[in-house]
């Protein structure tokens, strides 16, 4: 199909809408002659008159007005979709995609999204809470664009990374345990003999080791009574009464009745939270999500 060129329509376009091919060549900046060969032109090549032409005056003919149509919806979407390419080069205009851990929930992810939005309104955030395994699995997969998880990762799924978050470990309590009405920091040995809600080592492996090491340290058994995969859902068992918790300072934010947080007064490794990408080159919205990450790391 002999289909006409980009630069026809919008000379085909000048004329329509002026009637008047003097006019017409005047807005585009060029003499009459080349326009009239060029309109001349354009219609030899789709084999229709789209002008009829007396000495007095120009009308479209039907076929002239329903190209007339068409060719502004063509160039309207051309425009469209230039300015919005711009807009992701740029980083104004995109979509990112995020996975995260419930515990960037409650530190990091909030600050972090509100400063992007407001820097970034055109950008649309796809947000999804997923386990950190699932997460290094969906960012090697090109599923998501970032990924708020905990370490380690396998290299084998070609990450980068920051360290975004990074903090101590805090005793959950029932709000009824003997030692929740206590003062000052509280010892991990004051724990023996406890039974204690946690998160599975596959599920968290990073974080396990941590508390386990507290424990051994401590020189105490640690009696996993209960296993939870969400934080949220340890905190939980822990009001219910069903065991104490070791877990990230951060997740007091969470307000869950009938649960006290004692702070350690044990020396331990703090927990990492990464913000992870796959390796390569970022887009314009990325690149400027990972900046804003950087500085409030820094």
């Amino acid at each position: 199909m002999n289909l006409p060129e980009l630069w026809q329509l919008r000379y085909f376009i000048a004329v329509a809408e002026r009637l008047h091919f003097g006019r017409a060549a005047e807005a585009l900046h060029i003499s009459q002659p080349p326009l009239s060969r060029a309109i001349r032109a354009l219609e030899e090549r789709l084999g229709v008159a789209l002008f009829a032409r007396t000495r007095r005056r120009v009308e479209l003919t039907p076929e002239g007005e329903r190209l007339l149509d068409e060719a502004r919806r063509m160039i309207g979407q051309l425009e469209r979709a230039v300015l919005e390419l711009r807009g992701i080069a740029s980083g104004e205009q995109g979509r990112l995609r995020i996975g995260f851990v419930s515990l960037a929930d409650y530190g990091v992810l909030p600050g972090l999204l509100k400063a992007y939005k407001s820097a970034r309104p055109g950008v649309t955030l796809a947000l999804r809470e997923m386990l950190s395994p699932e997460q290094s699995g969906a960012l090697a997969a090109g599923e998501l664009d970032f990924g708020l998880l905990l370490p380690p990762v396998s290299e084998e799924a070609g990450l980068e990374h920051i360290t975004v978050q990074r903090e101590r470990f805090v005793a959950a309590l029932p709000s009824r345990h003997r030692l929740a009405g206590g003062r000052g920091k509280l010892a991990m040995s004051a724990l023996a003999g406890e039974p204690f809600v946690m998160v599975p080592r596959d599920i968290a492996p990073g974080l396990y080791d941590i508390v386990t090491g507290l424990a051994a340290r401590a020189g105490i058994s640690f009696n996993v009574a209960q296993e939870a995969i969400q934080m949220q859902t340890v905190v939980s068992l822990v009001s219910s009464g069903l065991g104490a918790a070791i877990v990230p300072g951060s997740v007091a934010n969470l307000g869950r009745r009938g649960v006290v947080y004692r702070e350690l007064a044990d020396h331990h490794p703090r927990l990492d939270l990464w913000l992870a990408w796959p390796r390569g080159t970022l887009g314009g919205a990325a690149r400027d999500f990972l900046a804003l990450a950087r500085r409030g790391a820094g």
